[in-house]
């Protein structure tokens, strides 16, 4: 598969968030304090690093398969914050904030993405990893709102 330039430079920016992603997420899990906030971030870098490496492999030509099946749920949290305002929760409540944010950032650059590849291969491919972005920004939601967090 040959890219165009303009592919080939939306891949780059792609390969850039996900870099930001994964590196959003291995520092927000040193910071968290709760546990189950530490695994999430954890867990989601792991996938993060999964769809950069599967940008890595459009770039070189070769379009992996994406697995088909059912959606993984977003997982369930137990609250560890009320509504007190306590500085460990004034903490994860900024972290997930703030990865709240690039993830509605990076899954509307997949949107924009998809329209301009050509091949059909490359645009499921994408629209999978935009579909997991989505489960992540749900998940962090499912956090925020269980832990009194999210207005």
């Amino acid at each position: 598969m040959q890219l165009t330039a303009k592919e080939s430079s939306l891949l780059k920016e792609l390969k850039g968030q996900e870099q930001l992603c994964i590196d959003r997420y291995t520092k927000a899990a040193g910071c968290a304090v709760d546990g189950q906030l530490k695994g999430l971030f954890t867990s989601l870098a792991d996938t993060e690093r999964q769809h950069l490496d599967t940008l890595t492999q459009i770039e070189t030509g070769a379009c992996p398969s994406m697995p088909a099946g059912k959606e993984t749920p977003p997982p369930t949290f137990t609250a560890v914050y009320g509504v007190a305002e306590t500085p460990d929760k004034k903490n994860d409540c900024y972290l997930c904030t703030d990865a709240l944010s690039g993830e509605k950032h990076v899954s509307s650059l997949y949107d924009t993405c998809i329209f301009e590849f050509r091949d059909d291969n490359v645009r499921t491919a994408l629209g999978h990893i935009q579909k997991e972005e989505q489960q992540h920004g749900k998940s962090i939601y499912n956090y925020m709102s269980a832990n009194a967090m999210y207005n």
